[in-house]
């Protein structure tokens, strides 16, 4: 199962040059405390920052499951911001990467 052996963690360059650190680290925290243990997760996740009330929420969602849990976040959203991230689990190297760089 994915993202059960943690060995590494890593965010692409292009993610670290679009959105800041602490969006970042929102991925890793919603991960780590709402979908271990509760969820069978993919090899490939999807991220989706959304805008609400001026406020980051982030919604997980992955291919062929119809379950999405959205997260909210008292941190500014920012509209120049991508909006679609992945995070990748490669035997246990686990990395945050833009929808481009899918």
């Amino acid at each position: 199962m994915a993202f059960t052996n943690t060995r590494r963690r890593y965010a692409s360059f292009d993610t670290v040059a679009s959105i800041p650190g602490e969006v970042i680290d929102a991925f890793w925290y919603i991960i780590d405390h709402h979908l271990k243990g509760v969820f069978q997760m993919n090899p490939v996740i999807n991220f989706e920052l959304l805008n609400s009330s001026g406020l980051l929420s982030i919604r997980f969602s992955q291919e062929h499951d119809p379950t999405s849990v959205i997260v909210d976040f008292d941190y500014p959203f920012n509209q120049s911001w991508q909006t679609l991230f992945h995070a990748v689990d490669n035997m246990g190297r686990e990395t945050i990467i833009t929808d481009q760089e899918m």
